[in-house]
């Protein structure tokens, strides 16, 4: 295949208006409703469209290669030979903003994009209920709010879950959930979030009370000594199956525990404090799969 011809715009203006959106924008800006860039919410999601933006190499490699459509990339002169492949493949005529280092420090205003970024359009929302349904093991995730945890647990998943062995995965996030696009979660995802379909479920109590009257066994992760254990659980052969777990701190909300009627733990030294949630989401992941 032949490579495509770049279009490549030189730029040695920190003030230049094509990078506004650049120019050391938030996550909430680029997605809200007020920015201009950002277009309505579709129809029945409440989710605004909006933009949001991927940061290093291997984040804006993976978003090039997915179904979210870069608008443009921003790129320093050092990193466009590496990235040369990558780029070949966006959509003709997508602007390439080249800049020196120091000019994309003036625009940016800190270095841990490592001289990459790239800025890309949202998609309408997924529906919970089709993606709860085309799901064979799902996260449910109530009220995180740390990036860190959020981008950890779908690295997790997509590191753990193997779509031929387990089905398909996906993650349900309550309304006041940290968004995976944000680019910390993303980053820290390592891109996971542009592979693993998530959804807003919301109301996330009727919400969840769908998954269960459709099918789902959904089992709350939680450290009540009554819990079971996780390594007790055993899956059947096509179920679809859902962890639920909570924020770090109050962890599941009492309304939730008592609506799901699965709660199971991970045993711990007594008198130790609880696991990260990240780290306890991928404990449980991996002793259910293996089960």
């Amino acid at each position: 295949m032949p490579q495509s011809a770049l279009n490549l715009i030189p730029i040695d203006d920190p003030d230049d208006p094509r990078l506004g959106v650049y120019r050391a924008q938030k996550d909430a800006w680029l997605r809200a409703r007020h920015n201009p860039d950002a277009p309505a919410s579709a129809p029945g999601t409440g989710m605004p469209g909006g933009l949001f933006m991927g940061e290093s190499e291997l984040v804006v490699r993976e978003l090039i290669g997915s179904s979210y459509a870069p608008e443009s990339v921003l790129i320093s002169e050092t990193r466009l030979g590496s990235m040369r492949d990558a780029l070949d493949a966006l959509a003709p005529g997508t602007p390439v903003y080249l800049a020196s280092r120091e000019t994309m420090r003036s625009i940016v205003g800190f270095d841990i994009h490592r001289g990459v970024l790239a800025c890309a359009r949202r998609t309408a929302d997924l529906d919970p209920m089709t993606l709860a349904r085309e799901s064979g093991v799902m996260v449910l995730m109530e009220d995180l709010s740390n990036h860190d945890n959020v981008g950890g647990i779908f690295r997790s998943m997509g590191v753990l879950i193997d779509p031929a062995r387990h089905a398909a995965p996906g993650v349900l996030l309550s309304p006041r959930c940290c968004d995976p696009l944000y680019r910390k979660a993303l980053r820290v995802s390592i891109a996971q979030a542009l592979r693993i379909p998530f959804a807003t479920l919301d109301p996330w109590l009727p919400g969840l009370q769908s998954l269960l009257d459709d099918g789902v066994r959904i089992i709350a992760l939680t450290p009540s000594p009554r819990a079971m254990l996780v390594r007790e659980i055993t899956r059947t052969p096509g179920e679809r199956i859902a962890l639920l777990v909570g924020a770090e701190g109050p962890g599941l909300s009492p309304e939730t525990l008592a609506l799901v009627p699965e709660h199971a733990r991970i045993d711990q030294r007594p008198g130790a404090d609880s696991l990260n949630v990240g780290v306890a989401c991928s404990i449980a992941l991996a002793s259910i799969l293996g089960s």
